[in-house]
């Protein structure tokens, strides 16, 4: 039982990375909400943001599953993570073709890396969280 509970992650950790997560999004989103560029250019830069999230944690996912012997495939251990480079690359390629001003494509790239990281530790604290609530049900059921 003291081992599950190392493995579950604090509060505090939890809450902080649902709220980067949300403040990556919600800034990432309001930005372009309020931006004075095209519809479409405005759906790139949110496809990029939706398409990163789900890659890095892809990502999260793959390497977990292969450090706790679950098997993984190269190939999509291998796709895991190129779209999450490719996600990083159309982002700065859009960026640094946009007509914007130079603080708001820091502020797009800034809220983008803010979001990704932060996916990856939502990932992470839930796959904790369920290891760790697992780990004690079978913990109790052997106990009783």
């Amino acid at each position: 039982m003291n081992q599950s509970k190392n493995l579950r992650p604090s509060a505090a950790f939890i809450g902080v990375s649902w709220v980067a997560l949300l403040t990556g999004i919600i800034a990432f989103n309001v930005g372009l909400w309020n931006a004075s560029m095209q519809l479409n250019e405005k759906g790139y830069y949110f496809t990029v943001l939706m398409f990163g999230l789900f890659s890095a944690i892809s990502v999260q996912k793959a390497v977990r599953d292969q450090l706790e012997g679950i098997p993984v495939t190269n190939l999509y251990y291998g796709i895991a993570w190129f779209t999450t480079i490719l996600t990083i690359a159309l982002l700065t390629i859009g960026l640094w073709n946009a007509d914007l001003a130079r603080s708001e494509k820091g502020f797009y790239a800034i809220s983008f890396v803010l979001s990704m990281f932060s996916a990856i530790a939502v990932q992470k604290n839930t796959r904790d969280l369920k290891f760790a609530s697992e780990e004690e049900s079978s913990t109790f059921k052997n106990t009783n």
